[in-house]
């Protein structure tokens, strides 16, 4: 007869975490770093009580916010490449669905994190109880069911035995290359209580690999024979480049064909920013080099990405005539864009390509053409970071001096607003983790807990979080959170009174100035009050200071590295200025009809850029 365990279901949930491992450069870690935890009526009794167990194996990490703390969570995978996870709890109600943004940003970006949401009762025996959420046509909802479209995987336990077939499935998807994303299980807080007798063989310890998939041999002979059917090919590396660990794999790629690379914002940093083939970012906050190419080209190649509307310029770049091959480990990202597919891992795929193209090269005048573009370019970003002595300066100005400050191995994060735009066309790293952008959800409040996440994946190295005023506003409290725990982030805020971003994006659109910037807003007659962010972050904790110019701003930035607890560094900018090189067309759908002459003028430009964009579908 099979030894049993008798454990409340929370217990197994927790026993079952700290069994899973993972080989991490030949080394078997545990696959879950922590739990950050948000207690409450609806998981402090059960599972804070098995956590509490487990301290030393799977620590607990107490945040103040539960988007923050699940936002730190997303970035501490995105850090570790997917390798390392950590999973979050909250309490029944508004603790859960706080998390849900979180989710949707973990699931946009294929990032593994396990939710254990608290959930009213299974037994229905007190109901309605606090922060239910009463469904009146089905009983079986409840607000947790939020987390449904924004999970690769979801469950509801309401029998401890459940997890028999449940947690298998949980682990098969956080650890899938194809399927992973967010996992939630639903933790109903009388079920947590409840005792099952487990098999022991339930809690054997797993080591977890990263599944390979080679590619098939006839989609492999296509590939290949596209390729040397192309004689200006681009490549563009995405995030899916990083996961795989296939960056070694390549350089040795492009270095020994002489292909051009653009960079997506998930794969920023796949290549040396001062390698020979790298061309710099591409899409609508691309640089003009790679996207001069993507309007030239004759063949794209991409790796691991999607090609999302920022990539392709909204499907309008690149050269309508041009063929698409994409190499992508997930079938359903492979066929976009009516891409030939090449579906494997690229640690697999680029290699057999390389193998089967020993003997081919560009045309001669493709690769000199794309050695003066990115020369070019490499001049326009010294001139946009260069300090200009403004006395309002840029973002890229600002991006200039903290990218001078930053060592070899230290990483920029930032999520929202107008400076991922300037970060992807402008930041220069050799570092493949050096840049950290969460723009497949641009989700405003990311940056200071993702920073924080950051830190806890690479604590040698020193992590600046730029982030604007809108979404220093917006989520903040885990600054308090770094200082508690002990890990320092630089921060650095640009103010320009509102939403910058958007109010330039409103303004091409042909609408006048409202309700973005603070000067545009409904307010009392003395105006929005002139935030002090410094003082604001001295009280949760931090060293802090404001500064009034770049130059101030770089001797700022020496204190902040030499501190030993979070720092924060405010500096005022201009809202309307940002890079004008580089950059394509974003289709954001304007009114047919106005009273504005601008929004009429700019629905006529609009017009022509989908007329554009009809040619690529």
């Amino acid at each position: 007869m099979a030894k049993t365990l008798k454990l409340t279901m929370a217990q197994a949930v927790v026993k079952y975490m700290t069994a899973q491992k993972v080989l991490v450069d030949g080394e078997i870690q545990p696959l879950f770093a922590g739990v950050w935890a948000i207690f409450g009526h609806g998981n402090v009794a059960g599972l804070g009580e098995a956590l509490y167990q487990v301290q030393e194996e799977l620590p607990t990490y107490r945040a103040h916010n539960e988007q923050g703390m699940a936002h730190a969570a997303i970035a501490f995978a995105k850090t570790d490449n997917r390798r390392r996870m950590m999973a979050c709890t909250a309490s029944a109600g508004p603790g859960s669905t706080n998390m849900v943004t979180a989710a949707a940003v973990a699931h946009v970006n294929r990032l593994p994190v396990l939710f254990l949401p608290g959930d009213t009762f299974a037994t229905r025996m007190p109901d309605p109880v606090l922060q239910q959420v009463e469904n009146f046509h089905d009983h079986t909802l409840t607000s947790n069911d939020c987390f449904k479209p924004v999970s690769r995987f979801f469950d509801r336990i309401t029998r401890p035995e459940q997890l028999l077939t449940s947690l298998p499935q949980a682990l098969r998807v956080l650890t899938d290359p194809v399927e992973c994303g967010p996992v939630t299980l639903a933790l109903p807080q009388d079920v947590q209580t409840m005792a099952f007798d487990y098999p022991e063989s339930l809690f054997a310890e797993k080591v977890h690999r990263l599944r390979r998939q080679a590619p098939d041999t006839t989609e492999l002979g296509e590939a290949v024979a596209q390729i040397r059917g192309s004689k200006k090919p681009l490549l563009i590396a995405g995030g899916g480049a990083h996961y795989s660990g296939a960056l070694a794999e390549l350089d040795d790629l492009v270095s020994a064909l002489q292909l051009p690379v653009g960079e997506t914002q998930a794969g920023k940093g796949a290549l040396p920013w001062d390698h020979p083939c790298n061309m710099g970012s591409i899409g609508v906050t691309g640089a003009v080099s790679t996207n001069t190419l993507a309007a030239e080209a004759d063949l794209i190649i991409a790796v691991g990405t999607r090609l999302g509307d920022f990539a392709s310029g909204s499907r309008a770049m690149i050269n309508p005539k041009a063929r698409i091959l994409s190499v992508n480990v997930a079938s359903f990202d492979a066929v976009k864009h009516r891409s030939q597919p090449l579906v494997g891992d690229a640690k697999l795929a680029l290699p057999a390509l390389l193998a089967g193209l020993h003997d081919w090269r560009p045309e001669k005048a493709w690769t000199e053409r794309c050695a003066s573009l990115r020369a070019q370019w490499n001049e326009t970003v010294d001139r946009a970071c260069a300090d200009k002595g403004r006395e309002l300066p840029s973002d890229a100005e600002a991006v200039g001096a903290v990218n001078r400050a930053a060592g070899e191995r230290d990483i920029v994060v930032c999520a929202a607003g107008g400076l991922p735009g300037e970060l992807q066309k402008l930041w220069r790293t050799r570092y493949d983790r050096g840049y950290h952008v969460e723009y497949g959800y641009s989700c405003m409040g990311y940056e200071i807990a993702g920073g924080l996440g950051a830190k806890m994946a690479r604590p040698d190295s020193e992590v600046f979080v730029m982030v604007g005023d809108g979404s220093y506003l917006m989520l903040n409290s885990e600054i308090a959170t770094s200082v508690m725990l002990g890990h320092k982030i630089i921060v650095v805020v640009l103010d320009n009174r509102g939403f910058g971003c958007i109010h330039r994006l409103q303004q091409f659109c042909g609408g006048p100035g409202f309700n973005n910037l603070l000067e545009d807003c409904k307010t009392v007659e003395a105006g929005a009050p002139k935030t002090d962010f410094a003082a604001h972050a001295r009280a949760l904790g931090a060293r802090a200071e404001q500064v009034g110019s770049i130059a101030e701003l770089e001797a700022a930035l020496d204190r902040a590295r030499a501190s030993d607890i979070t720092y924060v560094i405010s500096l005022d900018t201009d809202p309307l200025a940002d890079t004008k090189d580089g950059g394509s067309w974003w289709d954001v759908a304007m009114p047919e009809v106005s009273e504005r002459a601008e929004v009429v003028a700019a629905r006529e430009v609009y017009e022509s850029h989908k007329a554009r964009q009809k040619e690529n579908l």
